[in-house]
Order: structure tokens, then C-alpha cells, then sequence
């Protein structure tokens, strides 16, 4: 028995606005959309009677067509557009027929659909990613100054502040949202017929139909050349993409960059989700999920759902770019295998990110901060995480060779005794005169080392 893909494996695109734009429906409906402006671009440009334009535009409704006996018919030639040309040619007028798909092949209306598809789904993860960037900005002007541990390679390191880490996120977001909002604007249409060349367009032209304003131009047969690009400039115009230079079949640009921006976003996003479960593990508790999830089996558990759906997106996207990418070394005019092997993957991506771009609105919208555990742990390695600062005033003293061996000395007999560095460096102070009038209470105050954290917010947040 048949049943769709109603996204009980996939929670992070379950219910999301890019589900419903890359649906079964959403492609044909886009496929159809592609055909329908074939059709009225060539009314415009006097290719077809204005009548047949119309006519398929009026067919041209996804819920006319049974969608899983157009995937069953599909295999005999390879693509859905084929027995999809075959039922729209029978569902218009008579007099329209002729002029059903008249002069494409399948790759020029499937491309279009997922160009069509693609700046869709973009508008919705657009609309989420500045929400995000919104919410993740609220936390970085009201976290500003508050202290928090920076960590590197796991393990404390200097004292940062969490405005400084928000607006690090907000940062790769916006540079998400800027590279999607370029590739949207440059998502072309595909037209080329069947080599790239819209040969057949000039077969189906006629001196009487040709486009107005074009005279013919006789080529090395004699024959009269119509300026077809007129055509394709329309068929642009029709479906609100990018006019292509060139049919790009083999050209796989518009993908690879899509490819590239869609993983961008996940990888973004997915820093974020990541410093989120790091930051509300139970023993860091610095932050915790408003909207936090239940475990079937313990009954005490609050998991941060959203960062860990926002991880599992991240951790994919990469491969499925991997496969767009790969899909470049297409050969010939048109290629066998390398075309047909990016279509899951392409909506699979656009998925993955709408629902992670959705996960991200709701985390920054919903995510506490809690300062308190922060300056509780900046306290954990007694003063130790304040070393690199004594280390440059002791250096300004005692020279730099000196001061590292004092202070390497200190902090393993802090480590060893379980004692505050600024308790050891008491008696350190007195073996070294040099060091005398220092006040040890100033230099080993984690909140008075955080640098220009608050400076470096401040510009970030300048950025709209």
C-alpha cells in the first residue's frame, strides 16, 4: 500500500513552511507553472496564438493530476516530465495542444520547477533567519557585559561574555541570510530545447509568427535565423527568475551556488545549536531551552529539542552538497545519471535548512540565559583563567621567561592543593620584590578580563 512522506523520520522539517514548498505537490505545481509560462512567453513573442497561453495557464493546477501515477509512469523514461507533458497535452483544449511544451525537453521545465521550487522555500528560511538574527541580537544588547568563561578545545581559557558569543551567532546568520538572498536573486530559468541550442523553437517559428521587432537573418543555408533570446528573456520575465546566459544543462552553476549557501546556513545555524547544547548541560546549566523536550523513559529530563534538530540538519547538509557538487562533472550537452542524481538531494537540502532556519527562530526566540551559573563557573579553576593576564603583568616585571616559570609554578600548586591562585601568588609575591605592590585581587577578577568584548558586540550589532 502506498503511503506519502508525511516526515515521521524527519521531526526537523515535519510541519515547517519548506515542507510544504518542496512537497510532491509543490514540484509539480512548479512544473507546471514552468510549462504554462513556456507557453504564454511564446504567445508573447507571436510564437502561439494568445488563446493556447491561457488555455495551459488555466490546466495548469496541481490538484488535476494524480501526482503518484505521474512517479510510477516516471521510470519508463526517466523524469516526471515526460508523462506530465503526456497528461497536460490531453487536458487543454484541442486547439491549445500543439503548443503544450512546444520546443522544450524535460531537463529545460524540470530545472525551471526547481528554480521555482528553490526561491520558494528561500522566501520562507529568509523570513526565519531574520527573526533568528532578531532575537540572537536581544540577547547580545542585553548580555553585553555579562561575564561567562571562553573556552577552547573544551577547557577554560580567558573570561569572554555571553553579548560577545550571541553576536558572534547573529554574525553567521546574517552572512547566511546575505548569501541566500544573492542566490535567490540569481536563480535562472532553463530553456535550451533538446541540446542547448533552441533549435527546435526556431523550427516551430515562421516568418508570419516571428518575434515582433526581429527580422530574420539569412545563415548559411539560407535559411532565416529568428532571435530567439527574446524567448528565453520572456520566459524569465513569466516566472520571476533570472534570465541565464546560456541554457546551463551541463553548466551546473545555479546548483553548485545553491548548494553552497543552503550548507553555509546549516553550518551556521548549526554553531549556534552547538555552543546551546554544550552551554545547558546539566553540569554548565549557563543556558536552557524555553521549549525543552521530555525523554520517554525519564521522567526529570529537559532537553534542548531545538539545537539538537538544528545539529542533526548541520551534520547533513554537507554531504548533500557534497552530492550537487559532484553533479558539476556533467557530461556531454546533456548528461546521463549526474542531472537526475540531484534531485532528492536538492530537496532533501532546501528541507533540512527551512526546517533548521525555523528550529533557529524558536531557539533564539525561546533561550534563557543564566548569568548566575556563568559567574559561578568562571570560579571553577580558582583564578586560573585569568593567567594569560598576570603572565603580561608579570612579564612587564620580571621579563617573560621568568614570569611563565612563576606563573606554571602557582598554577600547579594551586591545582595540587585545591587552593585560589591569588592565595599562592600571596606567598609568590613575597619571593619576588619585583612583584611587590600588585594588587592581586584586581588582576585575578575574571569579570575585569574580558577585554574588548563589549566594544566588539557594540560593532557587530551595527550590522542591519
Amino acid at each position: 500500500m502506498y503511503e506519502s512522506d508525511a516526515g515521521l523520520l524527519a521531526p526537523g522539517r515535519a510541519g515547517s513552511p519548506a515542507e510544504a514548498t518542496t512537497g510532491d505537490s509543490a514540484f509539480l505545481q512548479a512544473m507546471l507553472d514552468a510549462e504554462a509560462a513556456l507557453t504564454r512567453a511564446q504567445s508573447a513573442c507571436g510564437l502561439a496564438p494568445a488563446d493556447a497561453g491561457r488555455a495551459v495557464t488555466e490546466t495548469a493546477d496541481a490538484d488535476r493530476f494524480d501526482v503518484r501515477d505521474l512517479a510510477l509512469r516516471a521510470r519508463s523514461g526517466g523524469n516526471p516530465v515526460i508523462p506530465l507533458v503526456a497528461d497536460l497535452t490531453a487536458a487543454v483544449p484541442e486547439d491549445a495542444r500543439p503548443y503544450v511544451h512546444r520546443g522544450a525537453t524535460s531537463q529545460d521545465i524540470l530545472d525551471t520547477a526547481a528554480m521555482l521550487v528553490a526561491s520558494r522555500t528561500l522566501a520562507t528560511v529568509l523570513d526565519d533567519l531574520e527573526r533568528a538574527a532578531g532575537e540572537v541580537a536581544r540577547h547580545a544588547t542585553t548580555h553585553r557585559d555579562t561575564q561567562m568563561a571562553g573556552r577552547t578545545l573544551t577547557q577554560h581559557a580567558v573570561p569572554t561574555t555571553f553579548g560577545l558569543k550571541a553576536a558572534g551567532w547573529r554574525a553567521l546568520i546574517l552572512d547566511a541570510r546575505d548569501r541566500l538572498t544573492a542566490v535567490r536573486a540569481s536563480l535562472p530559468a532553463q530553456l535550451g530545447g533538446a541540446a542547448g541550442t533552441l533549435a527546435a523553437f526556431s523550427a516551430f517559428s515562421a516568418p508570419s509568427v516571428a518575434p515582433e521587432g526581429t527580422e530574420g537573418q539569412e545563415d548559411a543555408d539560407g535559411q532565416g535565423e529568428v532571435d530567439l533570446l527574446v524567448l528565453v528573456a520572456a520566459y524569465a520575465r513569466e516566472l520571476g527568475l533570472a534570465e541565464p546566459v546560456l541554457p546551463w544543462h551541463t553548466l551546473r552553476t545555479p546548483i553548485a551556488d545553491l548548494a553552497g549557501a543552503l550548507a553555509f546556513t546549516a553550518g551556521a545555524l548549526g554553531k549556534m545549536a552547538a555552543d546551546v547544547l554544550t552551554l545547558s548541560r546539566t553540569e554548565i546549566g549557563e543556558v536552557e531551552e524555553e521549549e525543552w523536550g521530555g525523554s520517554s523513559a525519564l521522567p526529570h529530563k529537559a532537553n534542548p529539542v531545538h539545537a539538537t534538530l538544528i545539529a542533526a540538519a548541520a551534520r547533513r547538509a554537507p554531504g548533500l552538497a557534497a552530492t550537487l557538487y559532484g553533479s558539476l562533472t556533467a557530461e556531454d550537452e546533456r548528461p546521463a545519471g549526474a542531472w537526475h542524481a540531484e534531485w532528492e538531494p536538492l530537496r532533501d537540502l532546501l528541507r533540512l535548512v527551512g526546517g533548521a532556519a525555523r528550529d533557529g527562530a524558536a531557539l533564539a526566540a525561546g533561550l534563557r540565559v543564566v548569568p548566575y551559573a556563568m559567574r559561578e563557573n568562571l570560579q571553577l579553576t580558582d583564578g586560573l583563567i585569568v593567567s594569560e593576564r598576570l603572565a603580561a603583568v608579570f612579564a612587564g616585571r620580571i621579563g617573560r621567561a621568568r614570569a611563565r616559570e612563576v606563573l606554571s609554578g602557582a598554577a600547579d600548586r594551586a591545582r595540587s592543593e585545591t587552593a585560589d591562585l591569588s592565595d599562592v601568588l600571596f606567598d609568590v609575591l613575597r619571593e619576588e620584590p619585583e612583584l611587590a605592590g600588585l594588587d592581586l585581587a584586581e588582576l585575578t577578577d575574571p569579570a575585569r578580563y574580558t577585554g574588548s568584548a563589549g566594544l566588539l558586540t557594540d560593532r557587530a550589532l551595527e550590522r542591519r
